[in-house]
C-alpha cells in the first residue's frame, strides 16, 4: 500500500478541521496580544529549524545521520502545528484562541518559508553521494492544493454555516487521531527493519528536538513575562510540529517521492504525543 494515498486524505482533513474553527476575530488577537502571537511565530518560523539543524550538526559524529535522515528532521522542524497542538492546548489549559491564531498564522507563513529553508538544506547536503532535488514550484503548489484550500473552505463554512461548521467538527476531531495511528502503523510495517534498526538513533535526535524546542518556549514565556496560560500554549506551539504535513511532502511523487525521507516524521509523531501527554498531565496536576 503506498502511504500517499492514506495520507492526502488525512491532511486535507486535519486542514478543513482547523479552518472549521476559525473566526474572523481569530486574527484580531494579533492587534489585541501581539507579544505572545510574536514570540510563537518567531519560536516556530525561525527558532526551531535553527535548533533542529544545530542537533542534526551536534549528533552528526555520534548517531551518524543519512543525508535522506537529516532532510527528512529539517522537514518536521519546517512543517507548523496543525489542529492537534489546538487540543493539546486545550487540555493543558492553555489558551486557546492563542494556540487557533498562531496555528492558522503559521500554516499561511511557511507556505513560503518552508520551500526557502528546505531548498538550502537540499543544497548544502549535496556533497554527499546522495543528491536531492526539490521541486519548489511543486512544493508550493501542493501546499496551496492540500493546505490553504481546505482551511480556506473550512473558514468560510465556520463564518456561514457556523452550528454546520461544529457538527462536522465534532465529527472529524474523533477520527483525526485513529486516522494518524493507521498512518503510523502502515509505515511502521512497511519500513519495519529501517524503523527497528535506526530508531536509537532518531528518537534520541527527534526527543531532544521536542525538549529543546518546548523548553525554548517555556523560556521565552518567562523572560517576557506571559501569564499561565499562554506559556502553556508556547511550549506546545513551538514544540510540536504537523507529522502528516511533513509526511505528505516527503512521500508526494511530485516532490522527494521518498518514504524513508518520512521516516523521521513517523518517530516524530510517536515521541511527540508521548512527551506532550506528559506535559499535560504535569499541568493537570499544577492546576
Amino acid at each position: 500500500m503506498n502511504a500517499i494515498f492514506i495520507v492526502l486524505p488525512i491532511l486535507t482533513l486535519l486542514m478543513f478541521d482547523l479552518g472549521l474553527t476559525l473566526k474572523p476575530q481569530d486574527f484580531q488577537l494579533i492587534a489585541q496580544r501581539p507579544k505572545p502571537v510574536i514570540i510563537g511565530l518567531v519560536g516556530q518560523i525561525i527558532l526551531l529549524p535553527l535548533i533542529a539543524w544545530g542537533l542534526i550538526h551536534l549528533t552528526q559524529y555520534t548517531l551518524h545521520l543519512t543525508p535522506l535522515f537529516i532532510i527528512g528532521i529539517m522537514l518536521v522542524a519546517c512543517c507548523p502545528g496543525g489542529s492537534s497542538s489546538n487540543v493539546f492546548s486545550m487540555l493543558a489549559k492553555g489558551d486557546v484562541a492563542l494556540s487557533v491564531t498562531l496555528t492558522a498564522c503559521s500554516s499561511i507563513i511557511t507556505l513560503f518559508t518552508l520551500p526557502l529553508i528546505m531548498a538550502w538544506v537540499t543544497k548544502s547536503i549535496q556533497y554527499s553521494d546522495v543528491s536531492i532535488q526539490l521541486p519548489i514550484g511543486n512544493l508550493l503548489i501542493q501546499n496551496i492544493v492540500l493546505m490553504v484550500v481546505p482551511i480556506s473552505i473550512g473558514f468560510v463554512l465556520n463564518i456561514f454555516r457556523e452550528q454546520t461548521a461544529a457538527k462536522i467538527h465534532n465529527v472529524l476531531k474523533r477520527i483525526a487521531m485513529p486516522a494518524l495511528v493507521l498512518l503510523v502503523t502502515v509505515f511502521f510495517f512497511q519500513h519495519k527493519q529501517t524503523i527497528v534498526e535506526e530508531f536509537t538513533s532518531l528518537g534520541l535526535t527527534m526527543t531532544a528536538l521536542i525538549l529543546a524546542t518546548t523548553g525554548c518556549g517555556a523560556l521565552l514565556s518567562w523572560l517576557l513575562h506571559l501569564t499561565t496560560k499562554e506559556r502553556r500554549t508556547l511550549v506546545i506551539e513551538i514544540g510540536m510540529q504537523n507529522a502528516a504535513q511533513a509526511i505528505t511532502i516527503a512521500c508526494s511523487p511530485l516532490i522527494f517521492n521518498n518514504e524513508i525521507i518520512a521516516i523521521p516524521a513517523i518517530i516524530y509523531a510517536l515521541m511527540m504525543n508521548l512527551i506532550l501527554l506528559a506535559y499535560v498531565g504535569i499541568t493537570k496536576v499544577k492546576a
